[in-house]
Parts: C-alpha cells; structure tokens; sequence
C-alpha cells in the first residue's frame, strides 16, 4: 500500500502519529510561508499542512502523496464540519503522483455544471461527495438485499445476456453473429423465461441483481440498460411473493432511511384508477377523483355526452389568475389531451368559468356537493373513454399537489396494487397483454378469460413508493393448456407459439411447478434512497433520455469492415441521435 491511513479515519488519537497519505488536492489556501491542502480520498477530507516552496505548483485535482505527523489543531482552529477537523496532518515530504489539466467545471461546489457536462467528465463528477455517495448507496442496497434473499433461501444464479428475441412488451437490442450469418442475438428484456425454467429445473428459489435491455421510445427518466432484483419461487402464493418483496423494502429502508416500513396496504387496480386515476398512486396526501358520468348523464354540454366522466378538487384554486388556467390548458395538451374543463367556487358558492355556462341549472346547483368542493376552490375535469381521463385527472393530482405543497418532505408511503387487467385493447382491435404473456389469470377467471377479455382480470401485483412503480411481478402459467390459451386469445397462433417460444412449452410437459415471481427495479428504488430525481444519478455511467451516452459517444456507426465481418448489409449512417456531436436540437428532451 502506498498509504498508511485513509485521509477521512484520522481522529485527535492518532496526533503524534506518523502517517502516509495519497489522495487529491480538494482546495488549497495560501497563507504567507504555509499552504493549507483539504486532502480528499474515498473516506473524506482532513486538512494538510504544507511548506510553501513545496505547494507552489499544486492545483485543484493534483494526485499527491504525503508523508508527515498528525497533530492537533492550535485551540480555537477546531473545523467542526469534519470528521477530522480536530487535526491536521505537518506534511515533511508531499509528492505529486499525477498532474491535473485545468477542470471542466468546480468539483468542490455544490453548484453542478449542467448534465450534459457532468456526464461527459463522469469520472470528475464521481469525485464530487454526491454522486459518490449515491454509488456507495446503491452498493448498500445490493448488499443488504443479498442478505435478505440468503436468509429466505434463495439461490443466486446468474441467466444468459446473449438469447433469442421473444416479446416482453418492448423493441429488443439485437447482436449479429459472425460464425452464422444472418442469426442474431437478443439481449434481455428480462430474464422471464429462464426463470421459469430454473422453477422447472427444481431450484425452487432463484434470484439474480439482473442486467436488462429495452428498445423504448425515448421517454424522461429512461435508460435502455437499467437493473432489477430479479426473483422466482416454486409452490407459492402471491402472498408469499408479497411478503419476500416487503421484506427487501423494510430491511432497506430500516438500514438506509431510518425507517420502519409499516404493514404494507393492497388496493386493486380498479380501485386506484377510480380514487386515484393512476395505477401507482402517490398516498402522501388526500386528494381524490369524483366520478361524475351518471351525474351528467343527461347533460346538454356535448364535451361531458362521454363514456366517463370525472373532477378533481384543487383547493383553493378558485383564486388563480385566468393565465394560470390558460396554463393548466397548455399543461393537458402537453399529455396528448384537448384541455382541461374547470368551474372555480366563489365565495358565495357562485360557479365561475367555461363549464358553468354550459351545463344545466339542475348541474350547477348540485355539483359544488357532488365533488366536495368549498368556496374558494378549483375543480377541474375530465372525459372521454374511461381510462385515458382517469389518468388525466391522476396526472393532475400530483401536479396540484406538487404547486400546493402538500406532500411532507422525508415521508414515505407504500402501497400493492393488484389485480391488474389481464388483457388491453390495441388501437386497431386487437388485444395485447397488460403484464406479460405468461401471466396468470386470477382464479376466478381461469376458465372463461375468452369470453370477456376486456374484464379478465390476471394474478399480477405492483409494489408503489411515493407514487412509483418499484416492483411488478404475477402468478405464472405453468399449465401448458392454460399457456395456449392464453397465446391463442393474443392472435399467436399454435404454430407461431411453438417457434417463439418452443424451448420453453416443450419444458412444460415435465412437470413444472406453481411458481411467482416479481422484481424490484434497483434503479428506481436507489434513487427514492437516495433522495435524487432521476434514475441517471445512481448509475455509475448514465446514458441521456436518447439512449446516448456522453462519456464515449456510443452509439456509434461501425466500419465496413466491420460490418463485412458481421456479415451486416452496408447501410447509409443514421442521422445524429439528440446529445450527439452535430445534432440539431436541445441535447437531451427528457430536460
């Protein structure tokens, strides 16, 4: 070792102490014959004392060792911000390791250069206490829950990244293979069916911290490779599943939030959508849909003639200026919607606003009860098929409670969801799966799914914090009867099945057992810990919402030779994606 000590451990026990110290210069302060260097390793800061003949070359981010004695601070010079601030180290020999070329932006400030800057020098960025902070977070949060999946009996096992492409729901990242020309490789959407065929194999309890790749369209707070705690367990319940997933959360939170994760509530699907217009909703404050179909079911107002409708409350909102609701117009639109119908509540009761001249008498005199709403207040619509005006209104929940404040900082709220449709209608007809295709239907719809695909509903389950999704799982098919069915009700015929999915049926005439699963998205769950917005920050090397990578450029085109090699058809170069050198446009739009 070239250290005899870590910068960060050293205490006024240690004064007297010769000691041996490599890190990089974090500040430097002249003053007049003595150089004071805040010497900065992986275990924090103390401060060095250097010769200034000695320090006149040394920068910010110089690589240096030190050799010298630990004594404490004169009186009155105690920095109680440090852990070592009761002492300083009297540097007798200070080297440089390595010089540092002028930085691309302050590492020592909490003012941040923009994303785009930070993840081009990750590796400066990673220096900063934050960021390294939240790395050894998420290596906390690997650690802890390896501990709990041991103590349940599961087995880590680590499945393919190079398989065959099978619909997950997702575009796969496909790999060409050079010793067979014209086959190619998928990357995983997740390791789904293998582990399924590790339940047939009779391992019984599998789990892996997984590697999986989608092919999305690009969306905010999105990454094309992300994480999961991946697990399956043979001769369970969803209640079991449900219990292992809790167990993770409470021994995480317990050990990293200081928090004591309560028993954790169920709501069906239905019942979020209904309350709440999201199927992961936020219960950190109140607020709650009305729906209003049958009340306006007679109504003169063509916009509410609808399959549903719905309100929601901001209290008071009534008070906003008319720009304020010219935004909230601008905001819907924003999420694909024509606008956002409100009245305001005066404070006689009065309704005020667009709709109020356009619903009956009957409607007006009864709605202010009808929503729960007081003078002073905002209420705001929607409608239109049942679903897409639910999430309107959920969407516009949140962001009340986002302007009005309503959410305690610090506080923690979690909630299963379960009992999700089993099957969505596609734009020209046709029915896709809501979870995935091997999902299970409930019991009570195992036998007549067919008839009524719209109702079905499947054995699938959510994990919600805070109003996200940190964890989705399902009861399996392990009846390969029920598993055809299943394909036959999607469109997939027989002979189509057998070639997607052949290694896996031809599994299911061996006996396989009843087994669930779920997995946690480890992103996700670490940057609720760590108390971050976005997903990039908790990994080490983050790719923009694009899916370009700012650090090495990638993707990028390959050469002909390459492509030769591959056995890949020479193609024109695509065009710069968003954040790329040369490309037009605002570097990432997830910002």
């Amino acid at each position: 070792m070239l250290r005899t000590h870590d910068a960060g451990t050293l205490r006024a026990s240690d004064a007297g102490s010769p000691v041996t110290l490599a890190g990089w210069v974090a500040r430097r302060r002249d003053h007049g014959g003595v150089v004071f260097v805040d010497l900065r390793d992986a275990s924090g800061y103390v401060q060095v004392v250097v010769r200034e003949e000695e320090a006149h070359a040394l920068r910010n981010e110089f690589c240096v060792l030190v050799t010298g004695e630990v004594r404490r601070r004169p009186e009155g010079n105690e920095n109680p911000e440090l852990p070592t601030g009761e002492i300083e180290v009297a540097a007798a020999e200070l080297r440089v390791l390595s010089p540092a070329a002028p930085l691309p932006f302050p590492i020592e400030t909490d003012q941040a250069a923009s994303d785009d800057v930070r993840y081009r020098y990750r590796y400066l960025d990673l220096r900063r206490q934050g960021p390294a902070r939240v790395v050894r977070l998420r290596s906390e949060v690997s650690r802890i829950a390896r501990g709990v999946m041991a103590g349940h009996g599961f087995v880590e096992v680590e499945t393919p990244t190079l398989t065959r492409s099978t619909p997950e729901g997702a575009r796969d990242f496909l790999v060409p293979v050079r010793l067979q020309p014209g086959k190619w490789y998928a990357l995983p959407q997740s390791p789904q069916l293998f582990k399924q065929l590790l339940m047939i194999g009779g391992l019984e309890r599998y789990y892996q911290i997984a590697r999986c790749f989608r092919d999305e369209d690009f969306r905010a707070d999105r990454q094309p490779e992300f994480t999961q705690l991946d697990f399956e367990m043979s001769f369970v319940e969803r209640d079991d599943v449900l219990a292992v997933v809790e167990d993770v959360v409470r021994a995480l939170w317990r050990e990293l939030a200081s928090y004591d994760v309560p028993d954790i509530p169920r709501m069906t699907y239905r019942e979020a959508m209904d309350r709440f217009g999201s199927d992961k909703p936020d219960l950190r404050f109140g607020i709650e849909l009305t729906e209003l179909t049958e009340y306006f079911a007679r109504t003169p107002f063509r916009v509410f003639q609808a399959p549903y409708v719905g309100a929601i409350v901001m209290p008071g909102g009534g008070s906003q200026p008319r720009r304020a609701f010219d935004a909230w117009q601008d905001w819907a639109r924003s999420r694909g919607h024509r606008g956002l119908a409100y009245v305001t509540v005066g404070e006689d009761g009065t309704l005020g606003g667009p709709v109020a001249k356009n619903i009956s008498d009957a409607e007006r005199e009864g709605l202010v009860a009808a929503v729960g709403a007081q003078p002073g207040d905002c209420v705001f619509f929607a409608a239109g098929p049942r679903r897409q005006a639910q999430e309107l209104l959920g969407a516009a929940r949140n962001e009340i409670a986002r302007r009005l404040e309503l959410i305690e900082p610090g506080s923690w709220s979690f909630l299963f969801v379960v009992d999700f449709p089993m099957f969505e209608e596609t734009e020209d007809g046709s029915w896709t799966f809501t979870h995935h295709p091997f999902t299970s239907p409930t019991p009570e719809w195992r036998d007549r799914f067919e008839q009524d695909k719209g109702a079905a509903l499947s054995d699938a389950y959510d994990l919600v914090c805070n109003g996200n999704e940190l964890a989705s799982g399902s009861v399996r098919i392990h009846d390969a009867a029920l598993q055809e069915r299943v394909f036959e009700t999607l469109g997939m015929s027989r002979e189509e099945a057998r070639e997607r999915f052949g290694f896996f049926l031809e599994a299911f005439a061996y006996g396989p057992p009843p087994h669930a699963g779920a997995a946690l998205g480890w992103d996700r769950l670490t940057a609720l810990l760590a108390g971050v917005e976005s997903i990039r920050e908790v990994i080490a090397f983050p790719k923009t919402g694009a899916g370009y990578d700012p650090l090495t450029g990638a993707p990028t085109p390959i050469t002909d030779p390459q492509r030769k090699e591959a056995g890949i058809d020479a193609q024109p170069e695509e065009p710069a994606l968003p954040g790329e050198p040369g490309a037009p446009g605002p570097s990432d739009p997830t910002r």
